[in-house]
């Protein structure tokens, strides 16, 4: 259902563009979000009609007076009755004040058990009218140490227009991520340039180029027996889910969101 509502409201689209090298699993479908993933976020929030506070680096979390008190690395303290925390398990683990003290044994070990690949995402991107002569729209690399993925994103995403021009998405392989997690992006943006122009020697000068940094790419290893989210405080409410606690795909995600809906909806 969720797939169809996406579908009929034009943000998700079935994948018809040619991808090489992609691995295609008996009774899968692969779909395409023709303006980006964000746009999923995007339409559910509107949906819901939550009022959204974005960039807000949350640091603490305490309880204070039956409620929870969460302070930010900027701006004042605020309260709240239920809080959800949907980040990276990581960084769950990372946040300071009381929920330290509440997470129990069981669930720390469970919690460090969640492990993540690492990437660098690589986007160039041209002025309308470039052209771009390869006979794919994406392509899976499996003999190069440093890109795995290459693809043309706009052609990928079927939404080609003399008006726009194209863009150009490289994600780098998971040893290559790790290999490099610490070291700086503008050297790490250098290598991967290298290893495109022997892979695309004809590609065009783009005239910008991005290096995204991708700590927790994937999950390489959710929280045992991926119960979709976990409680760790009652009253009031503290859980937390995400693709840690399923897997890294939209189905996984949908699953944990289903799960912490109906534990939430249980407690008010």
């Amino acid at each position: 259902s969720f797939y169809e509502e996406l579908e009929s409201q034009g943000i998700l689209k079935p994948l018809t563009a040619p991808v090489e090298g992609m691995v295609v699993r008996e009774g899968s479908r692969n779909y395409v979000a023709p303006q980006g993933i964000s746009s999923v976020v995007k339409y559910y929030l509107e949906q819901s009609g939550a009022d959204v506070s974005y960039e807000q680096h949350v640091t603490h979390i305490s309880l204070q007076d039956g409620r929870w008190e969460v302070s930010r690395k900027t701006g004042p303290l605020e309260q709240f009755d239920v809080v959800i925390l949907t980040m990276p398990v990581p960084q769950i683990l990372q946040l300071q004040g009381d929920i330290m003290d509440i997470i129990n044994g069981s669930q720390k070990q469970q919690l460090e058990s969640v492990s993540y690949s690492s990437r660098y995402a690589l986007g160039l991107f041209y002025e309308a009218g470039t052209g771009i002569a390869v006979p794919w729209a994406a392509q899976y690399i499996s003999d190069n140490p440093c890109i795995r993925f290459i693809s043309i994103d706009n052609k990928k995403r079927n939404i080609e227009s003399p008006e726009i021009g194209p863009s150009v998405v490289v994600h780098t392989t998971v040893t290559f991520g790790s290999e490099h997690l610490d070291s700086d992006p503008a050297e790490v943006q250098q290598i991967i340039l290298s290893h495109l122009q022997r892979i695309l020697p004809s590609l065009p000068k783009p005239s910008s180029i991005k290096c995204q940094r991708w700590r927790y790419s994937q999950v390489t290893r959710a929280v045992p027996s991926s119960p979709g989210q976990m409680i760790l405080h009652t009253q009031p409410l503290l859980i937390c889910g995400g693709d840690g606690f399923t897997r890294s795909n939209f189905d996984g995600c949908i699953e944990s969101a289903m799960s912490l809906a109906e534990a939430v909806r249980l407690h008010l």
